[in-house]
């Protein structure tokens, strides 16, 4: 039944204890017997090695529980920031979240990247504040985090009785009562309502109003009964709640402290609630590919549609990919044939499985809305969409930000290089956010991702193929490179070797585009049913009369494309540019497609050199936390890297520093960061933006 299952996601900051709150929840529901431990290393979502030698999750991790009679699956997600492509392809294909915040840190950085990713692709979420046993928790202050930042309305559900060292538990604002636990009872499962504590009953009193308010924004009857001040029935309340959640009205808010069992149970209640079903979500749309208009096309979760899914994650092993399905609609079975939209191929399914972190539970059958994992597809990537061949239906892609910073890898001498290749190509199969090269001048190996850690962590895994030794270099800024001023460039290639010879004459304009050209053109490419060019790199045909023939123009765009792919001064992508054609000759003989192209291309590099190269260098959202007293040693610090301070607070004798700092600067900050604070500081850090480089610095970057 589908209005029993939920698909949901665990969203945070790195450390606000999302791996912890899933443990609790599996403990909860019966899946298991024995509750692991991040410090332990023993947790079912982070079972990957690396993750356990590092305590923190790399992969988002799939778990399935029953929690009365609805069945959750549920993601685990990544934290840090270098693994946000986890969390974005995780998003594409859940119904609803929970964003765990730390109640001591409140909402810090990636907390509010995860947020605003849900809210992109319009997921119903829950917000869970963690951690209120530890020293300097404070709920009511998070809260106030989350309207100033996050823009939400929180519909506080539940209160903690006392913070810090004075928590003692939870208080349902719902029923009404105190969630009482034995602390002699070593099962953390036995749990008591009872009466709420006299010293918080006041207090309980005043928000429980505050609910009934908040409540009454989705429910017009309930506001009725509020204003008349006649009592609101709990069915009424919590209807009018997950109204308001799947509308994005209000957003429900519980606490508790995981790590000692406290609200996890009231939290899981909440998921059934509030959270939606498949049935609540609407009808996935999709293309009909081949369709002369690009057609559109709808599935609805229901097992006698068509069958459709969404490929959003691969695992490379050494029996063959691991595929992770989100069904759409219609039903799949071991040995179903089923059509690639994206390549046209057919694919044949040999098992399916629900997944339990590492442990597999093999199915006959999986129906609409259900998260599987899939063995037997050769030819299927992330975003791929899989589906029935006489229905076929193409849906959206997931899409992830490029690359920030590269490093060369250098094989050992005893390294298979055809081992390496292998590994290098599973490794960037399963991770969307990660590329590699072979740089053409130095023909080293060039692998590209996310950050330092995500680099890091990408190697260690290269190195635990057999036969594979590599060692890295220093990594290297991802640079961008764009043209100063507009310019107009005539080229003639025209070359003559005895037989046919080459003949092309083309007149370009090239300009830089700005923040509101480059937003036009997305949407003039999201009309068209294409998709924004990565780079910002747009080709205009201005050709009148027939100076250049048809056949010839997708060549010049070609040329320009290959042109930027290394600019012609510092070697590295060009983006930000739109190219016109504006005039040209052609020779009936003499002019080919080769010779429009490589025309092009001599034609965009003059263009460059010509209107002068800006060089742009990544920039990073960073938040620094520490003790107050360090506030001016951040503050010089963060100047000395080139970094504009943004704001700075001060809270309970710690300070938040918030800047933007260019990425070259920030290679080994940890380590540094660590030794002038004594170990007490801790930073976070995103992509921001690109932005230029100071003309003294760009030669020194670019030679770098």
């Amino acid at each position: 039944m589908l209005d029993k299952l939920r698909n949901i996601g665990i969203i945070a900051h790195v450390d606000a204890g999302k791996t912890t709150t899933t443990e609790r929840i599996l403990y909860f529901s019966g899946s298991k017997h024995k509750v692991g431990d991040v410090d332990e290393g023993n947790t079912t979502t982070d079972f990957d090695p690396l993750e356990r030698q590092k305590g923190i999750t790399i992969n988002s991790a799939a778990v399935s529980i029953d929690w009365g009679d609805t069945s959750i699956t549920l993601i685990d997600t990544p934290g840090h920031v270098d693994f946000t492509a986890e969390v974005e392809r995780s998003l594409r294909v859940l119904d609803g979240a929970v964003g765990v915040f730390c109640a001591v840190g409140g909402v810090e950085v990636q907390s509010e990247t995860v947020w605003y990713q849900a809210n992109k692709h319009q997921v119903p979420r829950l917000a869970y504040i963690n951690k209120l046993d530890r020293t300097g928790a404070d709920f009511f202050g998070c809260i106030q985090q989350m309207k100033d930042k996050l823009g939400i309305l929180p519909a506080i559900c539940a209160l903690p009785a006392g913070e810090a060292s004075q928590f003692k538990g939870v208080i349902d604002l719902i029923k009404m009562k105190f969630i009482w636990k034995d602390p002699k009872d070593k099962t953390h499962v036995k749990y008591e309502l009872v009466d709420i504590p006299e010293e918080y009953k006041a207090l309980a009193e005043e928000y429980h109003n505050q609910l009934l308010e908040v409540a009454s924004h989705a429910d017009d009857h309930l506001l009725e009964l509020v204003l008349e001040g006649q009592p609101v029935p709990e069915e009424m309340l919590r209807q009018a709640l997950r109204t308001g959640t799947l509308s994005g009205k209000l957003t429900p808010v519980l606490c508790g402290s995981s790590k000692n069992f406290h609200g996890v149970q009231l939290l899981l209640d909440a998921v059934v609630d509030y959270l939606p079903s498949p049935l609540d979500r609407p009808p996935v749309t999709g293309l009909i590919p081949k369709s002369k208009d690009k057609e559109e096309t709808q599935r609805k979760p229901d097992p006698n549609e068509p069958f459709a899914g969404l490929a959003f994650k691969t695992i490379s092993e050494s029996t063959g990919d691991l595929v992770f399905v989100r069904i759409y609609s219609g039903q799949l079975r071991p040995k179903d044939d089923v059509l690639n939209t994206a390549n046209g191929k057919h694919e044949r399914v040999a098992r399916i499985f629900r997944m339990m972190g590492d442990r597999r539970d093999s199915l006959e059958v999986a129906g609409p809305g259900e998260i599987v994992a899939v063995v037997g597809l050769k030819q299927t990537h992330t975003g791929n969409t899989l589906c029935t061949a006489n229905a076929p239906i193409a849906l959206e892609d997931i899409r992830f930000p490029e690359p920030v910073i590269s490093q060369a890898i250098i094989p050992d001498r005893s390294t298979d290089e055809t081992k390496l290749a292998d590994a290098l190509g599973k490794l960037v199969r399963d991770d969307p956010t990660l590329r590699c090269r072979t740089d053409p001048e130095t023909k080293e190996l060039i692998l590209s991702g996310m950050g330092e850690l995500h680099l890091e962590v990408s190697v260690e895994k290269l190195m635990r193929t057999p036969g594979v030794k590599v060692t890295v270099g220093r990594p290297q800024v991802a640079y961008r490179q764009t043209i100063s001023k507009p310019v107009e460039v005539e080229t003639r290639f025209i070359k003559q070797t005895g037989g046919r010879g080459k003949f092309a004459v083309i007149y370009m304009r090239f300009e830089p585009l700005n923040k509101d050209q480059i937003e036009e053109w997305a949407a003039h490419q999201e009309e068209q049913g294409d998709k924004p060019d990565p780079n910002n790199l747009y080709f205009k045909d201005e050709i009148f009369g027939g100076v250049v023939p048809g056949e010839y123009i997708p060549s010049v765009e070609a040329g320009f494309r290959e042109a930027c792919a290394k600019g012609a001064k510092y070697g590295f992508q060009c983006v930000d540019m739109q190219a016109t054609l504006l005039d040209g000759k052609h020779h009936e003989v003499d002019s080919s497609q080769d010779a429009f192209k490589l025309a092009a291309i001599e034609c965009t590099r003059d263009a460059q050199l010509k209107a002068g190269i800006t060089l742009l260098e990544p920039i990073m959202n960073v938040v620094v936390l520490a003790p107050a007293q360090y506030l001016g040693d951040l503050t010089r610090d963060i100047s000395r890297r080139r970094g504009e301070i943004l704001n700075s607070s001060m809270d309970k004798g710690r300070c938040q520093l918030h800047a933007y700092v260019p990425l070259a600067e920030l290679f080994g900050y940890t380590s540094e960061l660590r030794n002038f604070t004594s170990g007490t500081a801790s930073f976070s850090m995103e992509p921001s933006h690109y932005a230029p480089v100071k003309e003294e610095l760009a030669d020194l970057r670019a030679a770098s």
